[in-house]
């Protein structure tokens, strides 16, 4: 074991080594700013690497999904940003999914991190970055308006595959659900879409082929329809867009993203269910007001489920069911047969 220290803007970095893992924990007065967790090769490479956006809809992660950013990462550097949990990633990522010279987990625990050279280094290093779960107004407090958002961009731009799972998935498009005031569940939206949960942001990230669109995660399994054709009516009735699309995507469920839009679809569900739907807006809600049930009509769904086809630049696919939705006066409808939403 090897342990040291050192002094970089007056920043105290301590580094510890235990194997193939080194620790690191950056120390600002008597306030521990970050974790940051390696893998694999601590050095920085560069490789050739590909551009990509990889939507998770959280629980199991897909090691096939993730083989599609290794991939474009062209064996490089593999970097994990988060503001809570574990450096769980990094054994699955390099060990079980394999591909990259190392992966490293940064967890920022302070604002002050945002402004650390070493972290935003370390990001802008990365050939694959991965936005974790976790609270997505943790990410929106801290890294809006921050070098880290700069650093985001930046490794988009190289271009290198960029993703995101739950809470990251919630910031990856143009609008997001920041949950500053906790989560916000269906019904309670439809019934009141001004209610004080229904927070939306819409100048974070800026993510290709993403503009015009709000993503959620956990779709089915927590029944988040109703909440997601909410946030595009507010979208719209706020002058944010005159037309908004929305993302919703199963658990155990991931979307690869080429640059030209294809999509391909990941799934852990051995029964197919696997599927992610694609909304919409048909124009102004009709009624969208603060303390007054939705009613929005009309808006088109695509649902994307394994062996089906999707192009987020030209919205439409081939071979996946397509059916409209309509909230009035707080009620779901769907025009498919038997009446699901999804």
């Amino acid at each position: 074991m090897y342990l040291g220290q050192r002094t970089l803007a007056g920043t105290l970095v301590l580094i510890m080594v235990l194997s193939t893992t080194m620790i690191s924990l950056s120390v600002s007065g008597e306030k521990i700013t970050y974790e940051s967790y390696i893998v694999g090769n601590p050095e920085d490479v560069t490789t050739p690497t590909e551009g990509g956006l990889l939507l998770a809809g959280g629980s199991n992660d897909i090691a096939a999904a993730m083989a599609w950013m290794t991939e474009k990462s062209g064996c490089g550097d593999f970097v994990v940003i988060r503001c809570s949990g574990t450096d769980a990633y990094n054994p699955w990522i390099y060990k079980t999914v394999g591909g990259v010279d190392s992966c490293e987990t940064i967890i920022f625990l302070d604002s002050d991190a945002c402004w650390d050279e070493v972290v935003l280094s370390k990001i802008r290093g990365a050939e694959a970055l991965f936005l974790a779960g976790g609270d997505q107004w943790d990410y929106v407090s801290m890294w809006k308006d921050t070098p880290v958002e700069d650093a985001i961009h930046f490794v988009m731009g190289k271009p290198a595959p960029v993703g995101g799972t739950s809470a990251g998935l919630a910031v990856l498009g143009e609008f997001s659900f920041t949950a500053e005031n906790d989560t916000v569940e269906s019904e309670d939206a439809l019934l009141n879409p001004y209610n004080r949960r229904v927070c939306l942001e819409n100048d974070f990230l800026d993510m290709p082929n993403m503009d015009s669109i709000i993503t959620d995660s956990h779709f089915v399994a927590r029944d988040r329809m109703g909440r997601l054709v909410t946030f595009l009516a507010r979208i719209v009735e706020d002058d944010w867009a005159q037309m908004a699309r929305g993302i919703g995507i199963d658990e155990k469920t991931a979307l690869g993203v080429e640059l030209n839009g294809d999509v391909t679809l990941f799934g852990l569900c051995k029964d197919g269910t696997a599927a992610a739907y694609f909304l919409q807006t048909p124009g102004p809600p009709k009624v969208c007001e603060p303390k007054t049930p939705l009613t929005y009509e009309g808006i088109s769904v695509y649902k994307m489920s394994i062996g089906t086809t999707f192009n987020i630049v030209s919205w439409s696919g081939e071979g996946g069911a397509e059916y409209t939705l309509s909230a009035v006066e707080g009620v779901l409808t769907s025009s498919q047969d038997g009446g699901s939403v999804y």
